[in-house]
């Protein structure tokens, strides 16, 4: 799943004519582009997708966003280790038990896993 994160800038460097940041996601740290908001400024945040910051946002709303991405489970699933993942298994959402839509409760536990 690719998700819009918000995240902070932490430093800005123009690289082969590109502006360029390292931006913290809630303790991961990527490198983004600043081209689509080309006055961020270090400290600020913004909404990333796809390593494009994509539009200013608050601090306050940055926060509260991340926490409950965290909560969440979905900064460990777009940020985590691929690898580590693999060697882990199957994470732990692609495996819950989900009613079948349509199915009627009646006739059994009918469950497809996802």
């Amino acid at each position: 799943m690719c998700l819009a994160v918000p995240g902070k800038v932490l430093d800005i460097e123009e690289r082969d004519g590109t502006r360029m940041a390292n931006v913290d996601f809630g303790g991961v740290v990527k490198e983004v582009c600043l081209e689509y908001v080309p006055d961020l400024a270090v400290g600020e945040y913004a909404i990333v997708h796809v390593g494009f910051a994509l539009q200013r946002l608050d601090e306050e709303s940055a926060r509260k966003t991340l926490a409950l991405f965290e909560e969440l489970g979905l900064l460990q699933e777009e940020f985590g280790d691929p690898w580590e993942a693999a060697a882990g298994g199957a994470p732990p959402w692609a495996t819950e038990a989900r009613a079948v839509p349509g199915a009627d409760s009646s006739d059994g536990a009918r469950e497809a896993r996802q």
